[in-house]
């Protein structure tokens, strides 16, 4: 079994930075992939960001590239999404997750809102 829990969000204007944290615990011997998601009201969860575990491969989302940075530290099995020049269109719950072969975890989710 493994555990998410997502911390970091708030209230942020616009132009500002948030980090998110994402603790994860139990057997992560086998992770794949991990990854950041959010879900805007009325809209569809959607990936925001992901990093291979193996070879530290990162992908993002078009309309987070070069604002938002994924990154993992092993020693405290934490995963961040270290985000820049928020917009309001940031505004969302963002979700941690990660992948085995053959399942997926999810966080709580944590809300980030950014005020114009």
């Amino acid at each position: 079994q493994v555990q998410l829990v997502e911390s970091g969000g708030g209230l942020v204007q616009a132009g500002g930075s948030l980090r998110l944290s994402c603790a994860v615990s139990g057997s992560i011997f086998s992770i794949h992939v991990m990854g950041w998601y959010r879900q805007a009201p009325g809209k569809q969860r959607e990936l925001v960001a992901a990093i291979i575990t193996g070879t530290g491969t990162t992908n993002y989302a078009s309309s987070v590239k070069g604002r938002f940075t994924i990154s993992r530290d092993n020693t405290k099995n934490t995963m961040y999404l270290q985000m820049n020049s928020l917009k309001p269109e940031d505004t969302a719950v963002y979700y941690c997750n990660v992948k085995f072969v053959d399942i997926v975890y999810w966080g709580q989710g944590t809300q980030v809102t950014v005020s114009s």
